[in-house]
Protein backbone atom coordinates (compact mmCIF):
# COMPACT_ATOMS: atom_id res chain seq x y z
CA UNK A 1 0.00 0.00 0.00
CA UNK A 2 2.85 2.28 0.82
CA UNK A 3 3.69 2.22 -2.87
CA UNK A 4 1.12 3.49 -3.79
CA UNK A 5 1.50 7.02 -2.53
CA UNK A 6 5.06 7.47 -3.87
CA UNK A 7 5.45 8.52 -7.63
CA UNK A 8 7.79 6.45 -9.51
CA UNK A 9 11.16 7.99 -9.64
CA UNK A 10 11.24 8.87 -13.42
CA UNK A 11 7.70 10.09 -13.53
CA UNK A 12 8.43 12.89 -10.34
CA UNK A 13 12.00 13.72 -12.35
CA UNK A 14 9.83 14.53 -15.66
CA UNK A 15 6.92 16.20 -13.80
CA UNK A 16 9.81 18.69 -12.37
CA UNK A 17 11.52 18.69 -15.66
CA UNK A 18 8.64 19.99 -17.67
CA UNK A 19 7.94 21.95 -14.51
CA UNK A 20 11.20 24.15 -14.96
CA UNK A 21 10.96 24.64 -18.56
CA UNK A 22 7.83 26.48 -17.63
CA UNK A 23 8.64 28.37 -15.22
CA UNK A 24 11.68 29.58 -17.58
CA UNK A 25 9.25 30.46 -20.78
CA UNK A 26 7.08 32.45 -18.22
CA UNK A 27 9.64 34.34 -15.97
CA UNK A 28 12.21 35.18 -18.68
CA UNK A 29 9.46 35.29 -22.07
CA UNK A 30 7.74 38.80 -22.36
CA UNK A 31 4.79 37.46 -24.55
CA UNK A 32 3.87 33.58 -22.69
CA UNK A 33 0.83 32.56 -23.33
CA UNK A 34 -1.71 31.78 -20.62
CA UNK A 35 -1.75 28.62 -22.00
CA UNK A 36 2.00 28.09 -21.01
CA UNK A 37 0.48 29.00 -17.33
CA UNK A 38 -2.53 26.75 -17.51
CA UNK A 39 0.19 23.95 -18.42
CA UNK A 40 2.32 24.77 -15.91
CA UNK A 41 -0.38 24.39 -13.41
CA UNK A 42 -1.66 21.58 -14.42
CA UNK A 43 2.11 20.26 -14.33
CA UNK A 44 2.34 21.67 -10.63
CA UNK A 45 -0.38 19.36 -10.00
CA UNK A 46 0.56 16.48 -11.63
CA UNK A 47 3.54 16.53 -9.15
CA UNK A 48 1.45 17.29 -6.18
CA UNK A 49 -0.92 14.84 -6.58
CA UNK A 50 1.71 12.17 -7.38
CA UNK A 51 3.26 12.54 -4.17
CA UNK A 52 0.09 12.61 -2.05
CA UNK A 53 0.56 11.23 1.30
CA UNK A 54 -1.79 8.86 2.83
CA UNK A 55 -5.06 10.81 3.91
CA UNK A 56 -4.16 9.56 7.44
CA UNK A 57 -1.14 11.79 7.71
CA UNK A 58 -2.81 14.85 7.27
CA UNK A 59 -4.10 15.64 10.53
CA UNK A 60 -4.78 18.96 11.94
CA UNK A 61 -2.08 20.27 14.59
CA UNK A 62 -4.44 19.60 17.51
CA UNK A 63 -4.64 16.19 16.52
CA UNK A 64 -1.00 15.57 16.07
CA UNK A 65 1.42 17.85 16.17
CA UNK A 66 3.93 16.56 14.39
CA UNK A 67 2.34 16.12 11.43
CA UNK A 68 1.95 20.23 11.59
CA UNK A 69 3.58 20.24 8.10
CA UNK A 70 0.44 19.61 6.79
CA UNK A 71 -2.03 22.30 7.59
CA UNK A 72 -2.78 25.92 7.24
CA UNK A 73 -3.20 28.24 10.64
CA UNK A 74 -5.80 26.08 12.72
CA UNK A 75 -8.87 28.15 13.66
CA UNK A 76 -7.53 28.77 17.34
CA UNK A 77 -4.38 30.47 15.85
CA UNK A 78 -6.34 31.98 13.19
CA UNK A 79 -10.10 32.34 12.42
CA UNK A 80 -10.22 34.27 9.44
CA UNK A 81 -7.72 31.68 7.31
CA UNK A 82 -9.64 28.19 6.67
CA UNK A 83 -8.61 25.27 7.68
CA UNK A 84 -7.01 23.19 4.84
CA UNK A 85 -6.69 19.03 5.08
CA UNK A 86 -4.68 18.31 1.86
CA UNK A 87 -0.69 18.51 1.91
CA UNK A 88 0.40 22.41 0.83
CA UNK A 89 3.28 22.28 -2.22
CA UNK A 90 6.61 23.20 -0.30
CA UNK A 91 6.79 26.25 -2.80
CA UNK A 92 3.30 27.86 -1.70
CA UNK A 93 4.58 28.00 1.97
CA UNK A 94 6.18 30.90 3.05
CA UNK A 95 9.33 30.13 4.62
CA UNK A 96 8.70 32.25 7.77
CA UNK A 97 5.08 30.77 9.03
CA UNK A 98 5.47 27.71 7.24
CA UNK A 99 2.05 28.04 6.06
CA UNK A 100 0.00 28.89 2.54
CA UNK A 101 0.93 32.02 1.15
CA UNK A 102 -1.90 34.95 0.85
CA UNK A 103 0.20 37.40 -0.71
CA UNK A 104 3.48 35.85 -1.72
CA UNK A 105 6.13 38.89 -2.75
CA UNK A 106 9.78 38.90 -3.36
CA UNK A 107 12.93 40.15 -1.42
CA UNK A 108 15.60 41.50 -3.35
CA UNK A 109 17.56 37.92 -2.40
CA UNK A 110 15.28 36.64 -4.57
CA UNK A 111 12.80 34.73 -1.78
CA UNK A 112 9.91 34.67 -1.89
CA UNK A 113 7.06 35.16 1.40
CA UNK A 114 4.12 36.05 2.88
CA UNK A 115 3.93 39.87 2.74
CA UNK A 116 2.57 39.83 6.42
CA UNK A 117 5.35 37.66 7.74
CA UNK A 118 8.21 39.31 6.06
CA UNK A 119 6.88 42.90 6.57
CA UNK A 120 7.01 41.73 10.28
CA UNK A 121 10.77 40.48 9.86
CA UNK A 122 11.94 43.75 8.49
CA UNK A 123 9.60 46.03 10.66
CA UNK A 124 11.48 44.78 13.69
CA UNK A 125 14.79 45.90 12.25
CA UNK A 126 16.13 42.88 10.28
CA UNK A 127 17.88 43.66 7.40
CA UNK A 128 18.76 40.17 6.33
CA UNK A 129 16.67 37.57 4.30
CA UNK A 130 15.93 34.94 6.88
CA UNK A 131 16.66 32.70 4.52
CA UNK A 132 20.18 32.93 2.76
CA UNK A 133 21.05 35.06 5.98
CA UNK A 134 22.31 37.93 3.38
CA UNK A 135 22.25 41.69 4.01
CA UNK A 136 19.37 43.42 1.96
CA UNK A 137 20.38 46.36 0.53
CA UNK A 138 17.02 47.07 -0.68
CA UNK A 139 13.97 46.29 1.50
CA UNK A 140 11.38 46.93 -0.67
CA UNK A 141 8.53 43.72 -1.67
CA UNK A 142 7.60 42.87 -5.08
CA UNK A 143 4.54 41.31 -5.86
CA UNK A 144 5.05 37.34 -6.94
CA UNK A 145 2.44 37.33 -9.56
CA UNK A 146 2.98 34.04 -10.55
CA UNK A 147 2.95 31.89 -7.35
CA UNK A 148 0.17 34.12 -6.74
CA UNK A 149 -1.21 32.96 -10.04
CA UNK A 150 -0.37 29.14 -9.29
CA UNK A 151 -1.73 29.67 -5.46
CA UNK A 152 -5.14 30.75 -6.31
CA UNK A 153 -5.30 27.75 -9.11
CA UNK A 154 -4.39 25.06 -7.21
CA UNK A 155 -6.85 26.34 -3.58
CA UNK A 156 -9.81 26.32 -6.50
CA UNK A 157 -8.41 22.45 -7.91
CA UNK A 158 -8.83 21.36 -4.25
CA UNK A 159 -12.17 23.45 -3.06
CA UNK A 160 -10.11 25.65 -0.94
CA UNK A 161 -11.93 29.35 -0.62
CA UNK A 162 -9.49 32.17 0.06
CA UNK A 163 -12.06 34.81 -1.35
CA UNK A 164 -11.99 37.91 1.49
CA UNK A 165 -9.03 36.29 3.63
CA UNK A 166 -5.95 37.61 5.01
CA UNK A 167 -3.28 35.87 7.25
CA UNK A 168 -3.48 36.95 11.11
CA UNK A 169 -0.07 36.95 12.90
CA UNK A 170 -0.96 35.94 16.39
CA UNK A 171 3.25 35.42 17.46
CA UNK A 172 1.96 33.57 20.82
CA UNK A 173 -0.05 30.89 19.05
CA UNK A 174 2.01 30.02 15.78
CA UNK A 175 5.65 30.11 17.58
CA UNK A 176 3.27 27.47 20.35
CA UNK A 177 2.79 25.37 17.42
CA UNK A 178 5.93 25.27 16.14
CA UNK A 179 7.02 24.41 20.10
CA UNK A 180 5.01 21.70 20.26
CA UNK A 181 6.00 20.52 16.96
CA UNK A 182 9.89 20.70 18.18
CA UNK A 183 9.05 18.75 21.11
CA UNK A 184 7.13 16.27 19.23
CA UNK A 185 10.24 15.52 16.93
CA UNK A 186 12.80 15.82 19.57
CA UNK A 187 10.78 12.96 21.47
CA UNK A 188 10.71 11.04 18.31
CA UNK A 189 14.75 10.81 17.89
CA UNK A 190 14.90 8.54 21.58
CA UNK A 191 12.09 6.41 20.45
CA UNK A 192 13.54 2.73 20.37
CA UNK A 193 12.11 2.32 16.45
CA UNK A 194 14.74 3.39 14.30
CA UNK A 195 12.14 4.14 11.31
CA UNK A 196 11.12 6.82 13.82
CA UNK A 197 14.91 8.11 14.80
CA UNK A 198 15.52 8.63 10.89
CA UNK A 199 11.74 10.06 9.94
CA UNK A 200 12.12 12.53 12.81
CA UNK A 201 15.45 13.20 11.71
CA UNK A 202 14.54 14.18 8.36
CA UNK A 203 12.07 16.53 9.01
CA UNK A 204 14.13 18.75 11.37
CA UNK A 205 16.32 18.86 9.05
CA UNK A 206 13.53 20.24 6.44
CA UNK A 207 12.47 22.55 8.85
CA UNK A 208 15.35 24.11 10.17
CA UNK A 209 16.48 24.83 6.79
CA UNK A 210 13.30 26.52 5.74
CA UNK A 211 12.21 27.90 8.73
CA UNK A 212 14.11 30.24 10.99
CA UNK A 213 11.99 29.99 14.03
CA UNK A 214 12.95 26.39 13.82
CA UNK A 215 16.64 27.48 14.34
CA UNK A 216 15.69 29.91 17.03
CA UNK A 217 14.14 27.48 19.21
CA UNK A 218 16.75 25.72 19.57
CA UNK A 219 18.64 28.33 21.91
CA UNK A 220 15.53 28.64 23.92
CA UNK A 221 15.50 25.53 25.45
CA UNK A 222 18.89 23.82 26.87
CA UNK A 223 17.96 20.59 26.66
CA UNK A 224 17.42 20.71 22.96
CA UNK A 225 20.38 19.78 21.55
CA UNK A 226 20.74 17.18 23.94
CA UNK A 227 17.94 15.65 22.90
CA UNK A 228 18.19 16.43 18.70
CA UNK A 229 22.16 14.09 19.61
CA UNK A 230 20.34 11.56 21.93
CA UNK A 231 20.93 8.80 19.12
CA UNK A 232 24.20 9.05 19.12
CA UNK A 233 23.98 7.96 22.60
CA UNK A 234 21.33 4.71 21.83
CA UNK A 235 22.15 1.40 21.37
CA UNK A 236 21.57 1.39 17.88
CA UNK A 237 24.47 3.72 16.91
CA UNK A 238 24.00 6.32 14.60
CA UNK A 239 27.61 5.28 12.78
CA UNK A 240 25.85 2.41 11.30
CA UNK A 241 22.70 4.70 9.58
CA UNK A 242 24.88 7.02 7.66
CA UNK A 243 21.19 8.78 6.25
CA UNK A 244 20.60 9.69 9.88
CA UNK A 245 23.96 10.89 10.98
CA UNK A 246 23.84 12.85 7.64
CA UNK A 247 20.60 14.58 8.65
CA UNK A 248 21.51 15.47 12.42
CA UNK A 249 24.29 17.28 11.07
CA UNK A 250 22.40 18.74 8.83
CA UNK A 251 20.29 19.91 11.01
CA UNK A 252 23.32 21.24 13.24
CA UNK A 253 24.51 23.06 10.48
CA UNK A 254 20.99 25.20 9.50
CA UNK A 255 20.68 25.76 13.60
CA UNK A 256 24.31 26.80 13.83
CA UNK A 257 22.90 29.89 10.96
CA UNK A 258 21.35 31.39 13.93
CA UNK A 259 23.59 33.78 15.67
CA UNK A 260 22.53 32.82 19.13
CA UNK A 261 23.24 29.20 18.48
CA UNK A 262 26.62 29.15 17.23
CA UNK A 263 28.19 29.36 20.58
CA UNK A 264 26.09 26.92 23.06
CA UNK A 265 26.37 24.02 19.67
CA UNK A 266 30.37 24.08 19.42
CA UNK A 267 30.61 24.19 23.71
CA UNK A 268 28.03 21.19 23.70
CA UNK A 269 30.92 18.37 24.49
CA UNK A 270 28.77 15.75 21.62
CA UNK A 271 28.75 18.26 19.02
CA UNK A 272 32.81 19.15 17.46
CA UNK A 273 33.33 15.48 18.18
CA UNK A 274 30.93 14.50 16.13
CA UNK A 275 31.14 16.26 13.04
CA UNK A 276 35.11 15.70 13.55
CA UNK A 277 34.43 12.12 13.37
CA UNK A 278 31.88 12.39 10.34
CA UNK A 279 34.85 14.00 8.35
CA UNK A 280 36.20 10.52 8.08
CA UNK A 281 32.95 9.01 6.97
CA UNK A 282 32.83 7.61 2.99
CA UNK A 283 29.58 9.60 1.81
CA UNK A 284 30.34 12.93 0.40
CA UNK A 285 26.99 14.58 1.82
CA UNK A 286 28.14 13.59 5.20
CA UNK A 287 31.35 14.79 5.16
CA UNK A 288 30.56 17.75 3.21
CA UNK A 289 27.96 18.86 5.84
CA UNK A 290 30.40 18.37 8.78
CA UNK A 291 33.06 20.44 7.17
CA UNK A 292 30.71 23.34 6.04
CA UNK A 293 29.02 23.09 10.16
CA UNK A 294 32.42 23.65 11.65
CA UNK A 295 32.98 26.57 9.14
CA UNK A 296 29.39 28.06 10.50
CA UNK A 297 30.21 27.63 13.73
CA UNK A 298 34.29 29.08 13.54
CA UNK A 299 33.01 32.18 12.76
CA UNK A 300 33.45 33.19 16.53
CA UNK A 301 36.95 33.20 17.90
CA UNK A 302 36.37 30.99 20.74
CA UNK A 303 34.49 28.56 18.86
CA UNK A 304 37.54 28.44 16.69
CA UNK A 305 39.94 27.65 19.98
CA UNK A 306 37.91 24.71 20.48
CA UNK A 307 38.04 23.49 16.65
CA UNK A 308 41.23 23.77 16.38
CA UNK A 309 41.70 21.93 19.56
CA UNK A 310 39.54 18.86 18.67
CA UNK A 311 41.97 17.48 15.77
CA UNK A 312 39.71 18.79 13.01
CA UNK A 313 42.64 20.37 10.91
CA UNK A 314 44.24 16.93 9.98
CA UNK A 315 40.90 15.57 8.67
CA UNK A 316 39.87 18.87 7.29
CA UNK A 317 43.62 18.65 5.31
CA UNK A 318 42.70 15.12 4.51
CA UNK A 319 39.79 15.91 2.69
CA UNK A 320 41.70 18.89 0.96
CA UNK A 321 44.01 15.91 -0.37
CA UNK A 322 41.52 13.61 -1.56
CA UNK A 323 40.91 15.96 -4.31
CA UNK A 324 37.01 15.36 -4.22
CA UNK A 325 35.77 19.01 -5.34
CA UNK A 326 32.24 18.43 -4.25
CA UNK A 327 33.79 17.99 -0.32
CA UNK A 328 37.26 20.41 -1.01
CA UNK A 329 35.30 23.56 -0.54
CA UNK A 330 33.65 23.30 2.05
CA UNK A 331 36.72 21.97 4.09
CA UNK A 332 38.67 25.09 2.70
CA UNK A 333 36.10 27.79 4.04
CA UNK A 334 36.72 25.93 6.88
CA UNK A 335 40.37 25.98 7.71
CA UNK A 336 40.70 29.44 6.16
CA UNK A 337 38.44 31.00 8.91
CA UNK A 338 40.60 28.63 12.11
CA UNK A 339 43.49 30.16 10.56
CA UNK A 340 42.45 33.45 11.23
CA UNK A 341 43.53 32.52 14.61
CA UNK A 342 47.26 32.40 14.92
CA UNK A 343 47.41 28.71 17.32
CA UNK A 344 45.52 27.26 14.61
CA UNK A 345 47.96 28.13 11.62
CA UNK A 346 50.84 26.33 13.95
CA UNK A 347 48.30 23.15 14.00
CA UNK A 348 47.75 23.55 9.77
CA UNK A 349 51.76 23.86 9.26
CA UNK A 350 52.03 21.14 11.52
CA UNK A 351 50.05 18.75 9.91
CA UNK A 352 51.22 19.40 6.58
CA UNK A 353 49.35 22.28 5.31
CA UNK A 354 51.59 23.98 3.21
CA UNK A 355 52.74 20.91 1.09
CA UNK A 356 49.26 19.30 0.97
CA UNK A 357 47.68 23.04 -0.51
CA UNK A 358 50.59 24.50 -2.47
CA UNK A 359 50.59 20.39 -4.62
CA UNK A 360 46.68 21.24 -5.33
CA UNK A 361 47.51 24.92 -6.22
CA UNK A 362 50.07 23.33 -8.84
CA UNK A 363 47.42 21.29 -10.35
CA UNK A 364 44.57 24.13 -10.77
CA UNK A 365 42.39 23.18 -8.49
CA UNK A 366 40.68 25.67 -6.03
CA UNK A 367 43.29 28.12 -6.44
CA UNK A 368 41.51 30.76 -5.32
CA UNK A 369 40.34 29.70 -1.72
CA UNK A 370 44.03 28.01 -1.37
CA UNK A 371 45.76 30.98 -1.71
CA UNK A 372 43.67 32.59 0.04
CA UNK A 373 45.17 30.28 2.79
CA UNK A 374 48.39 29.80 1.88
CA UNK A 375 49.10 33.58 1.98
CA UNK A 376 47.07 33.38 5.83
CA UNK A 377 49.76 31.07 6.62
CA UNK A 378 53.00 33.04 6.07
CA UNK A 379 52.55 34.88 8.27
CA UNK A 380 54.31 31.89 10.03
CA UNK A 381 58.18 31.17 9.60
CA UNK A 382 58.24 27.41 9.34
CA UNK A 383 55.23 28.20 6.70
CA UNK A 384 58.02 30.25 5.15
CA UNK A 385 60.69 28.35 5.13
CA UNK A 386 58.42 24.93 3.18
CA UNK A 387 56.91 27.66 0.53
CA UNK A 388 60.74 28.20 -0.09
CA UNK A 389 61.86 24.49 -0.36
CA UNK A 390 58.95 24.24 -2.57
CA UNK A 391 60.31 26.58 -4.69
CA UNK A 392 56.82 28.04 -5.27
CA UNK A 393 58.30 31.93 -6.90
CA UNK A 394 57.92 31.48 -10.32
CA UNK A 395 54.51 30.07 -10.19
CA UNK A 396 53.32 32.72 -7.76
CA UNK A 397 54.56 35.18 -10.43
CA UNK A 398 52.57 33.50 -13.14
CA UNK A 399 49.74 33.93 -11.14
CA UNK A 400 50.07 37.01 -10.89
CA UNK A 401 50.85 37.91 -14.49
CA UNK A 402 47.70 35.44 -15.73
CA UNK A 403 44.90 35.51 -13.66
CA UNK A 404 42.26 38.17 -13.72
CA UNK A 405 41.04 38.10 -9.81
CA UNK A 406 42.64 40.86 -7.85
CA UNK A 407 42.05 38.66 -5.30
CA UNK A 408 44.53 36.36 -6.78
CA UNK A 409 47.07 38.64 -7.37
CA UNK A 410 47.26 40.52 -3.73
CA UNK A 411 47.61 36.77 -2.01
CA UNK A 412 50.63 35.86 -4.47
CA UNK A 413 52.15 39.09 -3.90
CA UNK A 414 51.70 38.56 -0.10
CA UNK A 415 53.88 34.83 0.09
CA UNK A 416 56.10 36.23 -2.40
CA UNK A 417 57.12 39.47 -0.11
CA UNK A 418 56.82 36.98 2.88
CA UNK A 419 59.69 35.04 1.12
CA UNK A 420 61.49 38.06 0.02
CA UNK A 421 62.04 38.92 4.24
CA UNK A 422 63.39 35.11 4.19
CA UNK A 423 65.69 34.34 1.50
CA UNK A 424 67.24 36.71 -0.55
CA UNK A 425 68.62 34.53 -3.43
CA UNK A 426 64.76 34.84 -4.87
CA UNK A 427 65.69 38.48 -5.78
CA UNK A 428 67.34 37.30 -8.56
CA UNK A 429 64.46 35.68 -10.38
CA UNK A 430 62.13 38.49 -8.89
CA UNK A 431 64.39 41.40 -10.66
CA UNK A 432 64.81 39.67 -13.73
CA UNK A 433 60.63 39.03 -13.80
CA UNK A 434 59.96 42.65 -13.21
CA UNK A 435 62.85 43.92 -15.51
CA UNK A 436 61.17 41.90 -18.45
CA UNK A 437 57.57 42.93 -17.85
CA UNK A 438 57.14 44.84 -14.66
CA UNK A 439 55.21 42.57 -12.98
CA UNK A 440 55.23 43.92 -9.72
CA UNK A 441 55.55 47.98 -10.41
CA UNK A 442 52.32 47.17 -11.85
CA UNK A 443 50.34 46.42 -9.21
CA UNK A 444 51.49 49.76 -7.33
CA UNK A 445 48.76 51.36 -10.08
CA UNK A 446 46.79 48.28 -10.68
CA UNK A 447 46.47 46.36 -7.27
CA UNK A 448 44.31 46.41 -4.35
CA UNK A 449 45.69 48.48 -1.61
CA UNK A 450 47.22 45.19 0.21
CA UNK A 451 48.99 44.10 -3.15
CA UNK A 452 50.74 47.84 -3.47
CA UNK A 453 52.07 47.82 0.08
CA UNK A 454 53.69 44.01 -0.52
CA UNK A 455 54.61 45.20 -4.27
CA UNK A 456 56.49 48.48 -2.72
CA UNK A 457 58.23 46.48 -0.19
CA UNK A 458 59.65 44.17 -2.83
CA UNK A 459 60.49 46.56 -5.22
CA UNK A 460 62.27 48.86 -2.21
CA UNK A 461 64.77 45.26 -1.75
CA UNK A 462 65.66 45.11 -5.53
CA UNK A 463 66.63 48.35 -5.26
Amino acid sequence: MADETVAPPNQASDLKFQLTKLVDVITETADYSIDTIDHAIRVLSSLRNSNRQPEDSLLHFSANPEQDSRRIFSTEASPSIPVVSTAVPEVFRCPISGELMMEPVVLASGQTYDRPFIQKWLKHGKRTCPLTQKMLNDPNLTPNHLVRELILQWCKENDIDLSNTSPTIDDEAIMGSHRARLDSLLLRLSSSSLHDKKEAAKELRSLTKRMPQFRALFCESPNSLSKLLSPMSSSDSVIAHLDLREDLITTILNISIHEDNKKPVAEHPLVIPFLVDSLCLETDGTRRNAAATLFTLSALDSNKILIGKSGAMKHLLNLLDERNELVMKDAASAIFNLCLLYENKGRAIQEGAVHIIWMIIEDGILVDELLAILASLSTRMKAVKELIELGVVPHLLRVIKETTSEGNKENAIAIIYAICLKDKSVMLAIKKEENANGLISGLLTSGTSRAKRKAHGILERLL
